[in-house]
This record gives C-alpha cells, structure tokens and sequence, in this order.
C-alpha cells in the first residue's frame, strides 16, 4: 500500500493532549497511520527573516512535518488573497472580494515554497491528497517541479458558477491550477458540476461525465460530501447529559424549550438574517416568549479582516436590540456567547435543545448540523431546521428547510418545530440517522482515496511552471 501524503493549511497535532481533536482530523490520523505517512503544511508559526527547512516530527508511521511563514507573506497568503478574495468568492459574495494581485503574488509563492519543501520528503510511489482552498496551486507546482505522483484535492467550501468565479481577475490561474489535480472532490453535485462548467469554460476543456479532458490530459471532478463519526457523536452526547455545564444549561432555561445555533462569527453564516427570523418569531407569536429561550454561540473569527468586525458589531447590537425589547426580569430572548467551547460541552448543549437552528447563506457542507442529528437522543429528538443553501441539505432531507433569506419562513418553521408531535420527530430523526449512517466520515475518506489510488494514472501536463526562485534538492 503507497504511503499518504496529506497537506493543509493547518496540520493536526498528535499525541495524548490533543482529546478535542476534531473528527476530519480523527479520519486523517487514522488513514496516516494505516498506511504510512506525513502531514505536511503550516507550523502555525510566522517569524521574521527567511523561514527555517521543514521540522519533523515522528509518531510510529506517520511523520508531521511543518513549515513556518514568514510574516509579511503570511498576512498575505492568508488574511490577504486566501481569506480576503477566494473566501467570499467561493461563498458567492464577489462583493465582498478584496483583491490585490500583491497578495496573490504571495499566495503563489507560498505554494510554491510548500511544494519544494514537500519534493523534498516524497517517495516515488507517495499519493497526495491536498486540501482546501488555500493550496489551489499546489498540485500544479509539485507536477512542474517533476511529480508524477497521483495527487488530489478536495475543497472544502462550496464553488460558485462560473459567471462568479469570472470576477477573479485571476481566475484562470485558478482553472489551471485545478487541471493538474488528478481528482479534485466537491462537498456536493452542484459544486462539481459549477467546476466541471468553470474549466470548460475557462481552459476550454472537453466535458464527458465527471471527466475533463484534453490534449494534455484528463482529470475527474466528483462529489464527496464529507461527514462526521455519528455513532462515535452520539455515545460522546450520551455521556455529557450529567455533566456540570449540561446541567447548568438546563437549570438556567427553567423549564423553557431550547433553540440552539453554533457557528464561527462569519459573514457566510447568517447571523443576523437568523436574528431578524428570531424578532419575527417574537412578534407573530408572542405567547412563546416566556417558553422559548435561543442561545446563539458564536466564536469571534478573523476579527483582523475589516468585514468580520462590522459583522461582530452588526450582531451585537441586533441581538441587544431585540434583548431590550423583550427581556424579562428573569430572562432574555437571546443569550449571545462569543466564545468557544470543548466538543464535548457542545455535544452536551445539542443533546439538550429542542430545535437545532442551522441556517447559512452558503455553505459547503456545515457539520453542525450533522453533528446536532448525531446528538439527539432517539428516544425524544429534537428537529434540525437546516437552510437549503448549506451542502448538508443534499443529504438531510428529512430536517425542516428553510431559505435564510426568508424571516417569515424561518419563523414558521421553529414554530413548527417546536410544536412537532414526538411520533414525527422520531421519524424524521430516523431518517436523518440512516443518512449519517451511509455516508460517515470513514466512508467519505475511503470513498476518495481509493477513487484515487485506484485511478490509471495519466499525469497532467503542468500549466503552473516554477519562478525558479525556489531549488528542489535532488
């Protein structure tokens, strides 16, 4: 069996203080240390000055091995093209795009530099799987640097239509770098039909199925809806319901049902769209004030990026608004955490809320809302309101869907969902249970690797050629 090559952004941590360690790492170590390995990508480290070579780490078969960044490139790389241009362009919103081709400069030499370090540490018989939006590029420049390995990648956010991924004055760029993949794996159907069409359209490739060929070679775009260990989620969800925080949660709410959504405080995720649903709520239902408590936690993030901290004061100052106007002397509508917590105390809160609200303006797969499904107890689940501009909708059919852009329809369904008969919300949860069981995080790594191991190999000609500032050692 080739030995993985895994690469991202961040790479994963090992060894016995690393308990919250999310699933898709979980998945990855477990696939590193069946076949033999590394972990390749960023150290979390920026320094001043030229950047030291790879540290490596050894942990039985697998080896992790980092790089650090220097701090003018990663600003950049990261906060610059990767999170200030390609993210909101890849959630739709090119009105949000900041872009300055300084910056993706740095994002294509960053790849570049990750791509000699990593030559250095392959065997000739390495598969490499690359991952996420930030290392686009990658796989075209290890094929320039002489790679004939099989390599591929997989996004993890969505991918818009063409006519939005157009108004990347780099894009073509983008379309090139994404040929010298051999696989690349896409949350849903639609996002890989929307590269299939960006490529066509862009390198004026031929089209044939889930093929994009021409006469430099071929390459498959295909969907690999990613998931979470449920049965592991579930056992997790049972053992917290006695923990301190759970009972604290459930002593607070006095009585009252539980709305719950967790989300990174992002522009994609819909904040305050779900605020004003919420106001609706309140107002079109008034007698469910005082039997209705929404807790809304939500982790501050890039808080560095101008959008991100009008978003923070947006949400804060709706949610105070709408606390004002119909808190009580005991309670409030809407208790707002901007902080994070342990998996296991999340696990807890979704065991314990009635509804799970899951509403985005776009989003590639959104595992919260897996994981709330995962939590419930199947004795007397609670329902999962999910919008159906987040890739888990594909699969979750059985929640209750709702357009985020829609207040109206939101409110109705929390309505609905809070008044569900148990015989329904056992059965919808059934349901959503056998989806999860189908297609769990396992599944979707096995499912990708062995479309890759097993593909004939037939290596695209690189369009990304080295600046010849960076040597690969031979």
């Amino acid at each position: 069996m080739p030995r993985l090559i895994v690469v991202s952004n961040r790479v994963a941590h090992f060894g016995q203080d690393e308990a919250n360690t999310g699933g898709l790492a979980t998945a990855l170590k477990s696939a590193l240390e069946d076949q033999g390995g590394i972990w390749f990508g960023w150290s979390g480290e920026v320094v001043d000055g030229e950047p030291s070579p790879p540290k490596r780490e050894q942990y039985g078969a697998v080896t992790r091995a980092t790089v650090d960044l220097e701090r003018d490139a990663f600003h950049k790389f990261y906060t610059g093209f990767s999170n200030g241009a390609l993210w909101p362009l890849l959630h739709y919103r090119a009105d949000l795009m900041d872009f300055h081709h300084a910056e993706h400069e740095a994002y294509q030499q960053v790849n570049e530099r990750f791509a000699a370090a990593l030559m250095r540490l392959l065997r000739p018989d390495d598969v490499i799987w690359v991952h996420d939006y930030h290392l686009f590029p990658l796989g075209s420049y290890l094929r320039a640097m002489g790679a004939h390995h099989r390599i591929g990648f997989f996004l993890h956010t969505p991918f818009p239509p063409w006519q939005v991924m157009s108004a990347l004055p780099v894009h073509a760029r983008i379309a090139e770098a994404l040929a010298a993949y051999d696989i690349v794996g896409t949350q849903t159907d639609d996002d890989a039909q929307c590269m299939r069409e960006f490529l066509r359209r862009t390198l004026h490739l031929t089209v044939v199925g889930e093929e994009c060929r021409s006469a430099r070679g071929r390459m498959r775009i295909s969907a690999f809806p990613i998931s979470i260990d449920g049965d592991r989620i579930a056992a997790d969800a049972a053992r917290t319901v006695g923990s301190l925080a759970s009972q604290n949660l459930l002593k607070s709410l006095d009585g009252r049902a539980l709305v719950i959504s967790v989300d990174r405080l992002d522009y994609t995720k819909g904040i305050p769209q779900r605020i004003a649903a919420i106001e609706y709520f309140l107002k079109r239902f008034p007698e469910r004030l005082n039997d209705v408590s929404f807790l809304q936690i939500a982790p501050p993030s890039r808080d560095q990026v101008p959008a991100y901290r009008r978003l923070r004061k947006a949400v804060e100052e709706a949610i105070g608004r709408l606390n004002g106007q119909y808190a009580g002397f005991d309670s409030v509508p809407i208790t707002y955490l901007r902080k994070s917590f342990a998996q296991s105390t999340l696990f807890g809160f979704y065991r314990a809320a009635n509804v799970g609200l899951v509403t985005p303006l776009r989003d590639g797969m959104n595992l919260v809302a897996k994981e709330y499904v995962a939590c419930q107890d199947p004795r007397n689940p609670g329902v999962l309101v999910l919008s159906s501009m987040a890739g888990a909708a594909k699969e979750l059919d059985a929640a209750l869907l709702v357009n985020p852009h829609d207040p109206i329809a939101a409110s109705a369904a929390i309505r609905q969902a809070l008044d569900m008969p148990l015989g329904e919300r056992i059965e919808r949860h059934q349901a959503l249970m056998q989806r999860l069981k189908e297609n769990d995080l396992e599944t979707w790594r096995d499912n990708f690797l062995r479309s890759l191991i097993n593909r004939p190999q037939e290596i695209p000609i690189p369009h990304l050629k080295p600046s010849g500032v960076i040597a690969v050692a031979p």
